[in-house]
């Protein structure tokens, strides 16, 4: 079965609802391709080798959470971002990409994808555009300390993650946002986390986590971001009835 290209995007802006964000960029259909879609290919991010992956895997369409264009950066079609191009238009794909729609899906996005991961029941949203989710163990349990909550984190995403704070108290209450959600820290320690788990840490993190008593977990960017893009693309080809295929670039950030 295929679909048109426009239908599809209708699908993805019904589904994510990108008008209601401010974001950094343009989400949406970042790149026209083909008119009719039978096979979509979801990633993380647009790099040079998803886009190569999904032209091998004969991919009509690639939806990804980091697209190709941002706010405030270089316009010129040159290095990276003509390659980039350059494959896209040559094989007539289209390119969607989401944002902070993505992060923010209660069901399919980045923070609720990662709590199932996790094991985590959300209880509550905080932070601007309530774009962190606050919650506790589904099974009403907690971790004994962060180190447990660290080594939790780390063996469900496959990879070392970065821990600061207190490492003796209980944890219960533990707030995430993926990706590079350091700025929002200090939102979820108001909110009244005893954790907090995102992407990457800054410098700053790791005084405010020793001097407020709230745990810091940084477990990678990408990492903590493999799961919405999958669950949306997958949920949207079900609904139209296309192929899909998630397509994992390994990255170490």
């Amino acid at each position: 079965m295929s679909t048109t290209r426009q239908d599809l995007l209708q699908a993805f802006d019904t589904l994510l609802q990108p008008a209601r964000f401010k974001d950094y960029g343009p989400n949406g259909l970042q790149v026209e391709g083909k008119a009719e879609v039978g096979k979509i290919v979801s990633g993380v991010t647009a790099s040079r080798a998803l886009i190569e992956a999904a032209i091998a895997a004969r991919a009509d369409a690639i939806f990804v959470h980091h697209g190709l264009f941002w706010r405030g950066q270089d316009g010129r079609v040159t290095g990276w971002m003509k390659q980039r191009l350059a494959l896209l238009l040559a094989h007539d794909i289209n390119l969607y990409a989401y944002h902070l729609p993505l992060d923010a899906h209660p069901e399919l996005g980045n923070n609720a994808q990662l709590g199932v991961q996790l094991g985590l029941a959300v209880s509550g949203r905080f932070g601007e555009q309530d774009l962190g989710f606050v919650g506790a163990l589904a099974d009403g349990g907690q971790f004994a300390d962060a180190a447990a909550l660290a080594a939790h984190v780390g063996k469900v995403l496959d990879r070392p993650v970065t821990q600061a704070g207190p490492a003796q108290a209980a944890i219960k209450n533990i707030a995430w946002c993926t990706g590079g959600a350091q700025g929002y820290f200090e939102a979820a320690i108001a909110a009244g986390a005893d954790a907090f788990i995102t992407g990457e840490i800054s410098e700053p993190q790791a005084h405010y986590a020793r001097e407020m008593g709230v745990a810091f977990i940084a477990c990678g960017h990408h990492a903590s971001e493999r799961y919405g893009a999958p669950a949306v693309a997958a949920h949207v080809a079900g609904q139209l009835g296309l192929a899909h295929e998630f397509i994992d670039i390994d990255n170490p950030a």
